[in-house]
């Protein structure tokens, strides 16, 4: 029988719980509390405390993990591990049902991000996100988060009969072909706030309770592993759900008592991060700020501790694919299971320099583990990430990294075993040093 590593079940496991942003930072909250760490709030005052183990949220969605060091931070800088809770999928849109012919149901959906459509097609598919609902007043709505564990709908395909040419190309309209079938009801008064009938069902209110939500679809299937040695995880969402799980193991199990450790969780990294839960928004650089100041420091103390800092920008990066060799960069292209990537762009779009790329180097070869480049093929335009987009809100040096995947966007990832083991520790040494 293969054995599968205790970071591979713990991997499945989360992903399995975190069908969407806020689902996957209540698991992370999960994992951090079991494991010694206390939650604050934003509008609390910060104290510094050696040793303090704690994390703060930012909209259900965004999540910064800290263990204070015995040192202030403009003695040795911050650690930064930086990733992202969010992925692409299928948004519900408000007065979602939309009611056809023979009393079919479906529901009205938009895309956030960048699927890859066609991948969506005849799952299973379910409902996540968050419900906000009446509170005290006006200004204080509570927040209920909703996870429906069978499934409800797919999205289905048109027949080859009424398409031949289907699988020589297939333009997709997200707005007609993509719109999932949920219901076939006969009855009217059944098809009234069907949807809202639904979630108040699940979370035990009232319709009337609800004010408004963020839902979206997910594939009820879980994560698995296959290969003839269990050696590769399939799976929605590992980009980036891998690197947020791999940043907060490493965190909970890192031993520097001297540096402050950060494990940073950002959201909306798939539409810009323009959000005030995104990389490009000051909310990590405010509470790094607040911190200096609580350890006694100032404004001064503050430059000289981002002066001191490093990040690790953990986004995942394109495995070879063999059938597609002609799409990848001749002599740079890292194979599933060849060990993580540092990202390298020559228009600036990865943080990544030849200084902060012989750092990670240098980590991965200190931890006993495996590194690759990942490269653009020079005819293929690449996509930024959250490491050039923080460094306009602080002047910091650090890298874009990232596990190698295949099919990312699509409904189903693929990643490698070893690579994510591979991941965790060098992550635990860069904390560690």
């Amino acid at each position: 029988m293969i054995k599968t590593h205790p970071y591979v079940k713990s991997l499945m496991q989360f992903m399995d719980a975190s069908p969407c942003n806020f689902l996957a930072v209540q698991s992370m909250k999960d994992i951090l509390i079991a494991n010694g760490f206390t939650e604050r709030r934003l509008d609390d005052k910060l104290a510094w405390k050696v040793g303090d183990k704690f994390f703060i949220t930012k909209n259900d969605s965004a999540l910064f993990a800290f263990k204070l060091g015995k040192k202030k931070p403009d003695e040795t800088g911050f650690k930064i591990i930086a990733a992202h809770s969010d992925s692409p999928c299928f948004r519900i849109k408000p007065h979602a049902e939309m009611h056809g012919e023979g009393g079919i149901v479906r529901l009205n959906t938009e895309v956030y991000g960048g699927p890859i459509l066609y991948t969506w097609f005849d799952r299973p598919l379910s409902i996540a996100g968050r419900v906000i609902i009446k509170g005290k007043d006006a200004l204080h709505p509570k927040t209920m988060l909703i996870k429906i564990d069978r499934p409800l709908m797919s999205i289905s395909h048109l027949a080859i009969h009424f398409n031949r040419a289907v699988n020589d190309g297939n333009k997709l309209s997200k707005q007609t072909d993509m719109l999932p079938i949920i219901a076939k009801v006969n009855d009217k008064l059944e098809s009234e706030n069907m949807l809202l009938k639904l979630v108040a069902s699940e979370l035990k209110i009232k319709i009337d309770e609800i004010l408004d939500f963020d839902l979206m679809l997910y594939d009820t299937e879980k994560a698995c592993l296959f290969g003839l040695n269990n050696e590769f995880i399939s799976c929605g969402r590992l980009d980036d759900l891998s690197m947020a799980h791999a940043g907060i193991t490493a965190i909970i199990e890192a031993k520097d008592d001297k540096a402050t450790c950060v494990t940073a969780i950002f959201d909306n990294e798939e539409t810009g991060s323009g959000t005030k839960q995104g990389a490009g928004s000051p909310v990590l650089a405010n509470i790094l700020l607040r911190l200096t100041v609580a350890s006694g420091g100032n404004y001064d103390a503050f430059s000289r501790a981002i002066a001191k800092s490093f990040m690790i920008s953990a986004d995942n990066a394109h495995a070879f694919h063999p059938n597609y060799a002609s799409k990848y960069d001749p002599t740079n292209h890292p194979a599933l299971g060849d060990g993580p990537c540092i990202k390298i762009n020559a228009n600036c779009k990865y943080m990544s320099d030849a200084h902060s790329a012989a750092i990670f180097r240098s980590l991965c070869e200190a931890a006993g583990q495996p590194f690759q480049y990942f490269v653009n093929h020079s005819d293929v335009a690449g996509g930024s990430t959250l490491g050039n987009i923080l460094t306009g809100q602080m002047d910091i040096e650090g890298v874009d990294v990232g596990n190698p995947l295949l099919a990312m966007h699509s409904a189903r990832e693929t990643a490698s075993v070893a690579d994510h083991i591979a991941m965790i520790e060098v992550m635990k040494k860069f904390f560690d040093k």
